[in-house]
């Protein structure tokens, strides 16, 4: 966990976050992402990884991206918590995601989404109230639909495509 996770994580426990705007994350090349510059989009938050089964879906991510990306704000956030299929550096990430599926939608610093680690993004996922369900991610390629301003709505488990009408008839 970089000191600045560490830091968010201690102040969100101080101050607890009221929407998805009051964090921000490190972007795959290193730069600070503010959530805040979401604002009036809607936001899908996948936890993803490079060699599992469900890693097809970022040709789907991408598909999505395309379609919907003037009102839809996509993230990737790979994380090794599973199987340990997210082995490589944020460089081989990175660079995989863009040979084999093409991804231009934003891809965050590997980050860990569950355990003492955790995310402070993903403290505060997995224990916002929503639709669906709350707790711990079960496994790579769970999904996160933040609406317009800034509260998640729902809860997408791994089996859900990106393109599933359960995910883009929510995008209003």
């Amino acid at each position: 966990m970089t000191v600045v996770n560490t830091l968010i994580l201690l102040i969100s426990m101080l101050n607890p976050a009221g929407s998805i705007y009051d964090f921000s994350f490190t972007s795959i090349d290193g730069k600070q992402v503010n959530f805040s510059e979401f604002k009036g989009k809607n936001i899908l938050i996948v936890n993803t990884a490079s060699k599992c089964g469900f890693t097809k879906q970022y040709k789907d991510l991408q598909a999505l991206h395309e379609k919907c990306g003037k009102d839809l704000v996509i993230i990737g956030f790979p994380a090794n918590n599973f199987g340990e299929q997210e082995p490589g550096t944020n460089e081989e990430i990175q660079g995989f995601c863009e040979k084999n599926y093409g991804v231009t939608f934003l891809l965050s610093e590997k980050v860990d989404v569950k355990g003492k680690d955790i995310n402070p993004i993903f403290k505060y996922l997995t224990t916002e109230k929503n639709t669906d369900f709350t707790g711990d991610i079960n496994w790579n390629f769970e999904k996160f639909l933040i609406n317009k301003e800034g509260k998640l709505v729902h809860r997408f488990r791994s089996k859900v495509n990106p393109l599933d009408s359960s995910i883009t008839d929510n995008l209003k």
